[in-house]
């Protein structure tokens, strides 16, 4: 019974053809339904997203034919608040002329230097005078500084409709004369000076040991009256001057002369174009189709900030030593302080200038060595073979490109502009028609600088800045050698305008999603700044600006993704001034109405040399 009752249990039951089809059937119907069911859903959902795609595009053309009705009005009161820029301008072409009429007055004998004809009388009766003394060429040498620095002022400052080509050649000629001229002038006061090395002969060395210093210039000369081979170091009483000699010029007739000077003696002046044809033609097509007055106002500030920052670059080096003899194949064992230095140790490289190189093609490297510098000491000893010139240089574009920025109001017609580098943070403020060098911190340390509250006026302030090393001024050439976030130029400068005359009430910032829109708009952050509002936890609005039209953004800083999505219950502007009029008070808008010309063209002149928008 047992193993016939298992048997029995384990057998299966027949299914019957026709009960295998009618489940075929039933399964073919479930898939049949499953599908349908997906086919409508797929179909209701297709329907919901071109429904809210048809809405989106219903709003955002409403919003485009919101936009386009009122941009003429818009337009137009914006043309009204950008009549500060040539306010401005005419206030700068009114204090030049008042310079001049000073000069005019003053009778001390210096020259005007914007007439060719007192420049030639001057350079021609100092050529003529003989046997000046060191100290008496040093004199003279302030006068002469200070008409270069007039003539370079005067090629920077000089809007581009009223200085023609004649003019810019005529001051070129008259710098390079000048710089000429005096370095003539200290060559020969150093040889009238050797002829009286035996009267200045050192109580114990029994050589000449001679130190002349001014603010501009200090002279070192050492002549080896006792040829005494155990004297082969040299060091100045009371400096930090000094160097080492060979043993076989020890005993020979040799003099050491080294000229430090303050300003670039060596490097040939570079020629100041004149606005490329091609450039203010090119600029021209941009805006040829726009017919509104303000667009060609920004064109034409387009050419004038293209050239004056193409005349800015090359400017004055950091310190330079020189060091001068006639002999060659030996080798000079040097040290010095660096007086007064704003640079960095760490991106500063020694470059000496080979004899075969005076012509100022360029610097090179080979022929120093033992390089080596004392940071508390402020001390840099390094080896030469051969005599020459010597500099510090530093890398123009290490400030490139910045990390962040910030433009923050401080008070009525007063702004602070922060840029963030890879290796300092600098803090520039700005009033009226002046800057000042507010801090500077090299790698989150506080780092004092000269030029800490001096108030200066955009140009002059943009040169001391490169000369201290700060340089964070693009030159037209610039973006060969950073990579940057390009930018249309057009759509920067009428970024920078509107982001001016909103300066006195509104704060702006770098944002990270400028990086991944495309070239032809930017996006920032901006917020109305509120004297006792809390600045740690600022509330940022992000606006999109394509230089037509002005949205803000749904997105926020913190977000994921980049979005253009246009934020709720916003709408499309032309400018800059009518989108942040939309959320904010009466009594801001009413401060950028009233600000003052000098002012926002200053702001303006500092974004404009900084570009923030395509250079962080």
């Amino acid at each position: 019974m047992g193993p016939k009752a298992k048997k029995s249990g384990s057998k299966k039951k027949k299914v019957t053809k026709a009960e295998r089809l009618k489940l075929l059937q039933e399964e073919e119907e479930r898939r049949l339904k499953e599908e349908e069911e997906a086919r409508l859903k797929y179909e209701k959902e297709e329907m919901e997203r071109l429904e809210i795609q048809r809405i989106e595009k219903e709003k955002w053309n409403r919003l485009e034919a919101k936009d386009l009705e009122r941009r003429n009005e818009e337009l137009e009161e914006l043309y009204l608040l950008e009549r500060c820029f040539p306010e401005a301008e005419k206030l700068k072409q009114e204090t030049r002329m008042l310079s001049q009429w000073k000069h005019y007055i003053q009778c001390d004998g210096s020259p005007d230097p914007a007439i060719a004809q007192e420049m030639n009388t001057f350079i021609s009766l100092w050529k003529e005078k003989t046997n000046e003394t060191f100290e008496e060429v040093i004199e003279k040498s302030k006068v002469v500084l200070n008409l270069i620095e007039k003539l370079k002022f005067i090629l920077l400052e000089t809007p581009p409709c009223d200085l023609q080509d004649k003019n810019i050649i005529q001051y070129q000629e008259s710098i390079l004369q000048l710089q000429e001229l005096l370095h003539l002038k200290f060559n020969v006061a150093t040889e009238i000076l050797l002829r009286q090395a035996s009267t200045l002969a050192d109580l114990d060395s029994g050589n000449m040991e001679k130190v002349i210093k001014d603010e501009n210039v200090t002279l070192y000369v050492w002549a080896n009256l006792k040829k005494n081979p155990r004297h082969r170091s040299v060091r100045f009483s009371e400096t930090q001057i000094g160097f080492e000699i060979p043993r076989i010029l020890a005993t020979s007739d040799i003099a050491v002369r080294l000229l430090h000077t303050h300003y670039d003696h060596v490097s040939a002046l570079h020629p100041v174009s004149t606005p490329s044809k091609e450039h203010a033609s090119s600029v021209t097509e941009l805006v040829k189709d726009d017919v509104e007055n303000v667009e060609k106002a920004i064109c034409k500030e387009v050419e004038e900030e293209s050239k004056q920052q193409e005349k800015q670059s090359h400017l004055i080096q950091e310190e330079k030593l020189k060091v001068e003899e006639e002999q060659d194949d030996t080798e000079v064992k040097m040290s010095s302080a660096e007086e007064e230095s704003e640079a960095i140790k760490c991106e500063l490289e020694m470059k000496v200038l080979s004899e075969t190189v005076s012509a100022g093609k360029h610097w090179r490297t080979d022929g120093i060595s033992n390089v080596s510098y004392k940071p508390n000491e402020r001390l840099v000893t390094f080896s030469l073979d051969t005599f020459g010139p010597v500099t510090l240089i530093q890398d123009a574009h290490i400030n490139m490109p910045y990390q962040s920025w910030e433009l923050r109001p401080l008070d009525v017609n007063k702004v602070l502009l922060t840029v963030t580098t890879v290796f300092t943070e600098i803090q520039i403020q700005i009033k009226e028609n002046l800057c000042m060098l507010s801090s500077v911190k090299l790698k989150d340390k506080k780092h004092i600088s000269l030029l800490e509250g001096t108030w200066m006026t955009p140009i002059p302030f943009i040169i001391a800045l490169k000369e201290a090393g700060l340089n964070i001024f693009p030159t037209r050439y610039s973006h060969f050698y950073v990579v940057i976030n390009n930018k249309v130029p057009l759509v920067e400068v009428k970024a920078y305008r509107q982001m001016a005359l909103l300066s006195s009430t509104f704060a702006f910032g770098w944002s990270k999603w400028n990086l991944l829109c495309n070239s032809t708009k930017v996006v920032f952050k901006v917020r109305e700044h509120l004297p006792e509002e809390c600045t740690e936890n600022p509330n940022w609005a992000l606006l999109m600006f394509s230089g037509d039209r002005a949205q803000r953004l749904k997105i926020k800083e913190e977000s994921e993704a980049f979005s253009e999505a246009l934020k709720e219950e916003t709408e499309f502007h032309s400018t800059l001034y009518h989108m942040v009029r939309d959320f904010a008070s009466k009594e801001a808008m009413e401060k950028v109405r009233s600000s003052n010309c000098q002012f926002v063209n200053s702001v303006c002149h500092m974004l404009l040399s900084t570009r923030l928008l395509s250079y962080s």
